[in-house]
């Protein structure tokens, strides 16, 4: 039996059409293991909601590509809400065309990257990193997007790498 997925979505700001946005995030929960239903929210916004988001609830008074806020409820209530993702669309575009990136394909990065988030996985030692960036790698290859990572160093989207499509080094 296939598991349901739903996703909710609100725009605070003009958003580019993402057609894939499902098949991205069943994607990543199908390499994650998760086989449950599963309803997210997905907000998109500008940098000064971004902003005052990742102040609030990280203490970092800038904005940020994308943040995840789990449901975190506990297991016994078998209820299918994830949490919520918010992906700040100006920043997105904006690492996509620094980055020498393919448009959905750093979109798509974005959305596996707050699910993972919302399965437990993080970024705040090298091994979860290096875990969490394989996974990621691994989904958006399924997904036919190149590898958003040229390298296996620790970084995340907030600090994305300087490498284009092609793999080389972005000259500053």
């Amino acid at each position: 039996m296939k598991t349901a997925l739903q996703i909710s979505s609100e725009s605070a700001c003009p958003t580019p059409a993402l057609p894939d946005v499902v098949r991205w995030v069943e994607c990543a929960l199908a390499h994650a293991g998760h086989t449950r239903d599963a309803q997210i929210s997905l907000r998109i916004v500008e940098e000064n909601e971004m902003r005052e988001l990742n102040l609030r609830y990280r203490g970092l008074d800038k904005p940020t590509n994308v943040l995840a806020f789990s449901a975190g409820l506990p297991a016994q209530l078998a209820h299918p809400l994830l949490g919520d993702i918010v992906i700040c669309a100006p920043i997105v575009e904006h690492e996509a065309r620094e980055q020498d990136k393919i448009r959905d394909a750093h979109w798509a990065h974005m959305m596996v990257h707050g699910t993972l988030h919302l399965l437990g996985y993080d970024h705040q030692s090298e091994a979860e990193a290096l875990a969490m960036e394989t996974l990621e790698t691994d989904i958006l290859n399924e997904l036919t997007f190149p590898p958003p990572y040229a390298d296996h160093q620790s970084r995340h989207p907030d600090h994305p790498p300087q490498i284009n499509q092609r793999g080389t080094l972005k000259k500053p």
